[in-house]
């Protein structure tokens, strides 16, 4: 009895090298039941390929084509999405001599070919045989008992060899168990795909509020298109090690729980992931666009702001000092503002209608990552109508490190309105104010910040005078 059930598996095993000896299976898009790519903001996508694939029991060479060109081969990972248990991975291999003339070439070095030339007197074309020697800066041949360099006629070969392939291809050797078609599931990393967000703000004739749209940009250069694929963006900053062999095994993102007319916004470990609420194809070498928010009315403020120096206190006698006044918009970004959703770093545009209701840009500027209920400033540019000047009108050495020092900052408006003008000064050191002309908020240890009135067409002079020791 023993002996029949050692026999029987000793059959078996032989009619599982045999399976394995059959042509390899070949897989394509023609196979594919579902996609999914889970785009992220640092060059790299997780793309997730389903596909129905014919198998019978026994071990199989499983030939996985048309995958992303710029694959990242260590983090391919295949699974059976209906029986786990019933598909054993023995080897993976990702092939990549792709077919080229040069390549074609390089193979058959040493071995005959013909040559094709057209015969101008007979009009037909002609074909003699040769030995292709070399192709090291231009072809070599032996045409009889003579060398050729290079030839004026057509290259003939008589077949592709078998390690050149068109399109980089995954090659599994793979023990199935499931007696009917299996559904594979292959997931890996690649590079060459990425998106970012870019944001367009149109500001109201006051200044004060603003109409905000956000896009998401995806530029796919990754060597495959995805059709009709469900999209996921993750924003964050992921660390990936760089330099060195991996095997990150993909695994499932969550699921998105409610429907949204176009992104649905989740926390997911801590990031945040965007999921689009229908299906997208994304092309190869194509950058698509796609609405990520359209927020109208949100409030903003317009900020003038003149900022100072802490080497301004180590120097003495440094005469006038006029600097640019930055023209920023500060927004919130919380739900009574019509935000209210985590925003992805990227860059944001600003536009204003002219008196002829004509939009013209008034300045970018990027943010970063920037969570609900969180703050945010843009600078927009320098103004134009608003001076800012700065002179030092005292300094005192009072010991080795003990220094008392004053300022003027003259604020000059010249426009059509009042505005305040926000004068931050970095203070190095151990600080103590002496004298000051204006309130004054301290906004950090060793920054303070006056908040001044400037009304149109007048001049306003900003006295301090500190002491610091350092």
């Amino acid at each position: 009895m023993k002996r029949s059930v050692i026999l029987i598996a000793f059959i078996s095993f032989l009619l599982s090298l045999q399976v394995s000896d059959a042509a390899p299976l070949t897989s394509s898009l023609k196979d594919q039941q579902d996609v999914a790519v889970t785009i992220y903001n640092s060059n790299l996508g997780l793309v997730k390929d389903i596909r129905l694939v014919e198998f019978r029991p026994g071990v199989h060479e499983l030939k996985f084509m048309d995958v992303a060109a710029k694959i990242d081969p260590t983090t391919v990972y295949i699974k059976s999405l209906i029986d786990g248990a019933s598909l054993d991975v023995l080897e993976q291999n990702y092939e990549y001599d792709l077919l080229s003339p040069q390549k074609l070439l390089e193979k058959f070095v040493g071995e005959k070919v013909q040559l094709a030339t057209l015969n101008p007197e007979t009009k037909k074309e002609e074909i003699v045989e040769a030995t292709l020697l070399s192709t090291q800066g231009g072809n070599i041949f032996r045409i009889g008992d003579k060398i050729s360099i290079g030839h004026p006629g057509r290259l003939l070969l008589s077949k592709i060899p078998e390690n050149l392939i068109p399109q980089p291809t995954l090659v599994w050797l793979l023990e199935n168990r499931l007696p009917k078609p299996q559904k594979l599931e292959a997931s890996y990393l690649t590079s060459g795909i990425n998106w970012k967000a870019d944001y367009v703000a149109v500001l109201k004739k006051l200044d004060t509020l603003t109409d905000l749209t956000g896009w998401v940009t995806i530029d796919n250069r990754s060597g495959a298109a995805y059709q009709n694929a469900l999209l996921k963006l993750v924003a964050g900053d992921v660390h990936r090690v760089q330099g060195e062999m991996r095997m990150d095994y993909a695994r499932p993102m969550a699921a998105a729980k409610e429907a949204s007319p176009q992104f649905k916004e989740e926390s997911f470990f801590e990031y945040h992931l965007y999921t689009l609420d229908r299906r997208t194809t994304i092309k190869d070498n194509q950058t698509k666009q796609i609405t990520l928010l359209d927020a109208s009315r949100v409030p903003l403020k317009k900020l003038f702001l003149f900022k100072g120096s802490p080497q301004y206190y180590y120097q003495m006698n440094q005469g006038t000092n006029k600097q640019k006044i930055g023209v920023y918009l500060e927004l919130e970004n919380c739900k009574k503002n019509n935000l209210g959703i985590p925003l992805p770093k990227g860059t944001i545009r600003v536009y204003k209608e002219d008196k002829e209701g004509s939009l013209q840009f008034v300045g970018e500027d990027r943010i970063d990552h920037t969570p609900k209920d969180e703050k945010f400033k843009i600078k927009i540019g320098e103004a134009f109508d608003v001076v800012g000047e700065r002179i030092q009108t005292d300094y005192k050495r009072l010991g080795s490190n003990l220094f008392e020092v004053a300022f003027e900052v003259s604020l000059r408006n010249h426009k059509k309105e009042d505005i305040k003008v926000l004068v931050e000064e970095p203070i190095p050191g151990d600080w103590e104010m002496l004298l000051n002309s204006h309130p004054f908020e301290k906004v950090q240890a060793h920054l303070i910040r006056f908040d001044v009135p400037v009304a149109k067409d007048q001049e306003v002079k900003v006295k301090y005078r500190i002491r610091f020791k350092y």
